[in-house]
This record gives C-alpha cells, structure tokens and sequence, in this order.
C-alpha cells in the first residue's frame, strides 16, 4: 500500500468514499461505526506508547505492547470491513474470523489466574496504564454501540461485533492486568453503608 497524498478535497462537501468509491456523509451510521474503531486504534497507541516509555519498564511492558500491537491490527482490519459495503465483502482483504476472537480469549484467560477476585466494580484512577486501558473498554463499548446501530441497517457480518464484545472484555482485563503487573491501586466503588432505622 502507498499513500502518496493526504488531502484530496473530496470530503470538503461532508462526503466520504467507501470501498468501491461509493460517498456518503461522514456522520452515516457505517462512516461513525469505522471512524470510532479508528478512535480506539489511536487510543490503545497512547496506551502502548504509555508502557514503552520509561526505558526501565520497556522489557516487562514487551508482551503488553504485543498484545495492543495485535488488537491495533486486527482494528484496522475490521474497519477496513466496514468501510467495504455489504456487496462488495469479497474485497475484505482479511475479513474478523472466529479465530481472532479466540485469540482475544486465550489473552484473558492467561491472565485471569493471577488476579485477585473482584468484590466490587473497578474505578478508573488507580493509575496511568490501567486507566488508559479503562478509556479504550470504553471506547470500544461505544465501538460495539455504533456498530450494531449499523446492523440495524445494513449487514454486518457477525463476528466483528463478537470480537468487540469480546475486545471490551479484554480491555477491562487488561486494565486489572497492567495494575498488578506494574504496581497501580485498584479502586474498588464502594456503596454507601445503609443508614441505620
């Protein structure tokens, strides 16, 4: 792939090209189902790059910086799906497969065991890499969101939004992972006492 040219003047009418150089607005349900998935692509970056910085942590911080490498490229892949429309899926270069989505959980399921048991929700705040990796669950909520709106109209092929489903599973886990891993607090929400009668 070569990108020679950033800007091309074709949106400047508030128009995107498709896959197959169909246009449509840029706030149609497929273009904000894409456009968030980018959005999680550049927000799981500030968290890889989160991890690689200080030259220290870089060697304990090698399989993280994998793992979000690979979710990074596998984001890509899906948003390039939806940005094909239905009719033309046989030019999916490497459409999401139930593979990828094994992969997500085979990731979770390593990590699971050395965390402790949960007692109550996870607040966000305990520190840098579990909090960024908290803003990507999010992200990626509103991803799956955005993506089954677009169901709703067009075909969606379904395992994109079992690999989000399951990519905000992961990102949760990831969070509880990397505050284990490198020291962070785990705030814990905590319901007010009942008063007494």
């Amino acid at each position: 792939m070569r990108i020679d040219k950033i800007y091309t003047r074709g949106g400047d009418d508030g128009t995107t090209g498709l896959v197959g150089g169909k246009r449509l607005p840029k706030d149609c349900a497929r273009i904000e189902s894409y456009g968030t998935v980018d959005e999680l692509q550049a927000v799981l970056g500030v968290l890889r790059a989160a991890l690689a910085e200080p030259p220290e942590r870089r060697e304990a911080a090698e399989r993280y910086v994998a793992v979000i490498h690979r979710i990074q490229n596998d984001l890509f892949d899906l948003g390039s799906a939806l940005a094909t429309p239905p009719e033309l899926s046989h030019r999916v270069r490497r459409p999401i497969t139930a593979e990828d989505v094994r992969v997500l959980e085979e990731t979770m399921d390593g990590w699971l065991p050395a965390l402790p048991p949960l007692r109550s929700f996870v607040l966000s705040g305990g520190g840098r890499l579990s909090s960024l990796a908290q803003v990507a669950r999010t992200v990626c909520r509103r991803c799956e969101r955005e993506t089954l709106r677009l169901s709703r109209e067009e075909q969606v092929p379904a395992e994109i939004l079992r690999y989000l489903n399951r990519l905000s599973d992961l990102l949760f886990v990831l969070g509880r992972e990397l505050a284990r891993a490198f020291g962070e607090e785990e705030p814990l929400w905590e319901t007010p006492l009942a008063p007494k009668p």
